[in-house]
């Protein structure tokens, strides 16, 4: 009976440690196998913040992000006002891992200078109303990998 119920419990391990991967395991055989990990993050800036925000990432955040082992590979702002070139930052970063970035995201994150540079830049109120984040993987004829 105690096999039985090591038995099950390994089974029941197994299933849950793929089920907790398979968000992350990619689902296309043309995702490289040697891609690193790229993360495409959307920021909507508050009303009249948009310059601040780009001003901010400019003279603190992308030196941080390097610092915290996170490569900047672009930032971009939509071309066309329907598209929302009045209040939006694209931008790419690329890490080891989803391991890696987590773990860039949290020593970013606590960093004092960080926290300093977030205080200061936000002295008449937020920069950005909203944050969205996209994981993901290159295609096997990328030229970025």
């Amino acid at each position: 009976m105690k096999a039985i119920i090591v038995a099950l419990l390994v089974s029941v391990s197994t299933i849950v440690s793929f089920a907790a991967e398979a968000n992350t395991v990619a689902v296309s055989p043309s995702i490289a196998k040697d891609s690193r990990c790229f993360e495409m993050r959307t920021y909507y800036a508050a009303p009249g913040k948009l310059e601040a925000l780009n001003a901010r990432f400019r003279d603190h955040t992308c030196a941080l992000f390097k610092k915290h082992g996170m490569e900047n590979i672009g930032y971009w702002i939509p071309a066309d006002a329907s598209k929302g070139s009045t209040n939006t930052l694209v931008y790419i970063l690329a890490h080891k891992s989803r391991e890696a970035a987590k773990a860039s995201w949290d020593a970013f994150r606590n960093d004092p200078e960080w926290k300093k540079a977030q205080k200061e830049s936000e002295a008449n109120g937020k920069l950005v109303e909203k944050v969205e984040s996209v994981f993901l993987g290159a295609t096997d004829y990328s030229l970025v990998k």
